[in-house]
């Protein structure tokens, strides 16, 4: 090679690497900050948070401390164990979270009949009595709606409402009917000629369960009626509202009943022929055994996951952004014989991967998704969310006692993300680092250079000061509570999902923590509270 063909040679520009396709959707861009609360912790006179005048000052709140989201648990009708993760229906919405006195407002109730209510406990749910006392409450409801010749309610027009659900609602109702006549049981447990809502709908049991099943839908109607209220008044606060939906469903659920054919069942017995769960870890060597039913995949796929396309529509008929839960399982999912004692014999099955969200897009190019993508990452599932272009998850509970490599560590968080200091699934950050090892607690205490003494409000500056595009705080790190105030312990089966919030608590928390709160979002470029400054300049 000449000289010049050698200095030629050194000036050539190296080859690029193969252009990335780019993500199907982008949508988390602006820098914001919520708080996560479900609604069932809202105070109210009757034993559970309901869509009444006690979310006003929550909502107020939030607007006043400069929040722009509020990130809710799924919203459906919820079975035993009473975790809004295990729902009887992937579309419907939780009766309980209903307002009973604006039934008594519109002439269905009296005031009498909610007695029973008021002396449920006010500072937690009782799930097992609310379920004595409230539906029947609204059963009563829906027959002296009858009674009065259906009239109108402020909700809007009663068939114009199933008529825009005939997707789902049918089915659910019928369900629901059909499982009260059977006294709860499971529905592989009926007989055979309504086993399946395609054998149902025929059948002359459907006949006879017909009024309760109309109840079902006419509670459908208060629940959706009501919260689009709430959802209205958050929108002229300028606060987004997060949803969330399970990856799977519950077994006996109106899903799996509706549509069998989607789901790994035998097809004579309708039985799981394999249920999901997680492989064995470090935490547990049986790995764990949830035993939701899995998708059969190639028959979503032959409808253009049409399924999963109205499951989303519905979720964004309540919010606009909707979280899924356990991300990892459209690229692989654990895979465990069904009957199996434990989760050992499990395997990894390949999932959906981009397929799906290539159909959600062309179906919903405007859905603002979050994939919950905590615990051990494979480059697959990585890949996968990089691919869709979904922001992750980021908790600040899991990013200390280990190396500095740690994703979760503050300087190696990423933009396209949510932090938290912890979920729903974590204890607070009080009790956090009460238990935590002194491992742990010595390495969060030199990360950022504190003696540990307001461990709470370290990690929400922290979060706050983070570069992911939105820090979501649950009221308790708010509030600065302790372990007594855990929502949920993943694996415990009893004495979850009951804590509620005092109006004391939140009152005190909005007259002396708000304007600071505000602050810190200015300070940190998050929110409507930040947004100020610059609109100001750009007017002046």
């Amino acid at each position: 090679m000449t000289s010049a063909a050698k200095r030629a040679s050194a000036t050539k520009p190296a080859a690029l690497p193969p252009a990335q396709p780019a993500p199907l959707f982008n949508w988390l861009q602006g820098r914001g900050t919520g708080v996560l609360l479900h609604p069932t912790s809202i105070p109210s006179a009757f034993g559970v948070g309901a869509f009444d005048e006690a979310v006003e000052p929550f909502l107020q709140f939030l607007a006043a401390a400069g929040f722009d989201h509020w990130q809710l648990c799924p919203l459906g009708p919820t079975g035993f164990g009473d975790s809004p993760y295990q729902c009887f229906s992937s579309f419907a919405g939780n009766p309980y979270l209903i307002d009973p006195a604006a039934l008594v407002r519109a002439g269905l109730l009296t005031d009498l009949q909610l007695e029973p209510l008021r002396r449920l406990p006010q500072y937690h749910v009782d799930f097992g009595a609310l379920y004595e006392r409230k539906l029947p409450l609204l059963f009563a409801a829906h027959e002296s709606w009858r009674r009065q010749s259906k009239p109108a309610l402020p909700y809007g027009d009663f068939a114009a409402f199933c008529r825009r659900n005939e997707s789902w609602l049918p089915g659910y109702t019928l369900f629901s009917a059909l499982k009260d006549h059977f006294k709860g049981q499971p529905w592989w447990l009926w007989p055979e000629a309504v086993r399946s809502l395609a054998s149902a709908q025929t059948s002359e049991l459907a006949r006879t369960v017909e009024i309760r099943a109309e109840a079902y839908a006419f509670i459908q109607y208060l629940f959706f009626g009501q919260w689009a209220r709430v959802r209205g008044r958050a929108a002229q606060l300028g606060i987004q509202l997060i949803g969330d939906t399970p990856i799977f469903t519950a077994l006996d659920s109106a899903d799996v009943w509706s549509a069998p054919q989607l789901f790994q069942l035998d097809r004579k017995t309708l039985r799981p022929t394999a249920v999901a769960g997680v492989p064995p870890d470090y935490f547990s060597a049986d790995g764990q055994l949830w035993g939701n039913p899995l998708y059969d995949w190639a028959a979503h796929a032959a409808q253009g996951y049409a399924w999963w396309i109205e499951r989303l529509r519905a979720n964004f008929e309540l919010c606009d952004i909707v979280r899924i839960d356990h991300f990892r399982g459209f690229e692989a999912y654990w895979s465990v014989p069904a009957g199996a004692p434990n989760a050992r014999t499990g395997q990894w099955k390949t999932g959906p991967g981009l397929d799906l969200f290539h159909a959600i897009r062309r179906a919903l190019p405007d859905a603002k998704l979050i994939a919950e993508d905590l615990g051990l990452l494979t480059p697959a599932t990585i890949a996968l969310r990089e691919a869709t272009g979904l922001p992750g998850m980021a908790v600040l509970q899991f990013a200390f006692g280990g190396g500095s490599d740690n994703l979760y560590l503050p300087h190696n968080q990423k933009p396209n993300s949510v932090v938290y200091p912890g979920t729903h699934d974590n204890d607070t950050t009080l009790g956090w680092y009460a238990t935590a090892d002194e491992k742990t607690r010595d390495h969060v205490r030199r990360y950022f250079r504190i003696g540990g003494q307001e461990i709470g409000w370290d990690f929400l500056r922290s979060a706050y000061a983070s570069v992911p595009n939105l820090a979501v705080f649950p009221l308790q790190d708010l509030l600065n509570l302790g372990s007594e105030a855990r929502f949920n312990t993943p694996g415990q089966s009893q004495g979850n999902w009951t804590w509620r919030y005092r109006p004391e608590q939140l009152q005190a928390l909005h007259a002396n923590t708000a304007a600071y709160l505000r602050t810190l979002g200015e300070l940190y470029g998050r929110g409507p509270a930040a947004a100020k400054p610059a609109a100001a300049a750009a007017g002046s």
